[in-house]
């Protein structure tokens, strides 16, 4: 059958559309998400938080997407060198592009886009491990803090570190035992032969980008709540914080369900604390435009000027 070739003007119209569609669901989700919440939880919200403590709160929100930036020029120089200019780009903007798949999805189709169809295969592996190592970090700090959060008395907190660890170990073997399998092409094993062939230097210094960027977005945390007036002692703080990130990374969900899920993993664990409700929600809420809402309007900027490799 004769394929119809399609006009380049057309495809450059085309383009246009999908960039424009992109953006404007972007921007029509993320208010939506916003107008649901009510204007006593916004008025709560800025009264408690002065322009100095916003500033201070807002740093780190860039602080934590630089290490985001710089994880990804990391993985990325192993294939080929970019400035860190094209890698704020290409983070920015596959997240506004990603922000209605489940689980980040639609990050890895965003992502090699802006590479030759000769290199697509190995960004996406690159994608992947990006994500791995960030999410290993999650579980690492989230042990943790089921270790140290303070369940009520008589509940046996060994037997939730150990049910957890043991999920770990069968996926783990599950994945072993169906080697054989592809992803994105590549079986696993395969994406373990590909690993093992990338600079160690470069893969430790991504582990270490993610644990830094735990680190800060969890002080972030605690800074709110230290800020919304919620009295809990540091170590506490962190390791209910720790364990709320670890659970909520557990439930398949999209970025824009992210205030939804945290904010009740949240409630439940702080609740246990006796911190108020309202406190939780504000927190989420905050976090959620600071570390979300702004990053995917400005990589909304980067969908409008893309121009997609054409080899």
């Amino acid at each position: 059958m004769k394929m119809i070739a399609i006009p380049h003007k057309a495809k450059q119209f085309l383009l246009v559309l999908v960039k424009l569609a992109i953006v404007t669901a972007a921007f029509y989700y993320l208010y939506s998400r916003l107008s649901t919440q009510r204007c006593e939880d916004w008025e709560v919200i800025t009264t408690r938080i002065s322009l100095i403590s916003l500033f201070g709160i807002m740093l780190l929100s860039g602080v934590n997407w630089l290490f985001e930036v710089f994880k990804w020029q990391e993985l990325v120089k192993t294939l080929q060198p970019i400035s860190l200019k094209n890698a704020l780009e290409q983070s920015l903007g596959s997240l506004t592009a990603s922000i209605f798949t489940p689980n980040r999805v639609g990050e890895y189709g965003a992502k090699v886009l802006y590479f030759p169809k000769t290199q697509r295969k190995k960004v996406i592996l690159l994608n992947f491990l990006n994500n791995s190592l960030q999410m290993s970090v999650t579980v690492l700090f989230g042990l943790l803090g089921l270790w140290l959060y303070p369940l009520p008395t008589g509940f046996p907190r060994l037997w939730i570190v150990w049910v957890v660890v043991a999920v770990i170990v069968i996926l783990l073997l599950v994945l072993f035992g169906f080697k054989k399998w592809t992803i994105y092409g590549y079986s696993l094993q395969d994406v373990y032969t590909k690993i093992k062939e990338l600079p160690q230097s470069s893969l430790l210094t991504v582990f270490q980008l993610s644990v830094l960027r735990f680190l800060v977005f969890s002080h972030q945390w605690y800074f709110l709540l230290e800020l919304m007036g919620a009295s809990v002692p540091y170590p506490t703080a962190m390791a209910t914080i720790f364990t709320m990130y670890f659970l909520a990374s557990l439930v398949p969900t999209i970025h824009l369900m992210d205030i939804a899920i945290k904010g009740s993993v949240g409630v439940l664990l702080f609740g246990n604390l006796g911190i108020n409700e309202w406190i939780i929600v504000s927190v989420t809420s905050v976090m959620w435009v600071l570390n979300l809402v702004l990053p995917v309007l400005a990589g909304s900027v980067y969908v409008l000027r893309f121009k997609p490799k054409t080899t």
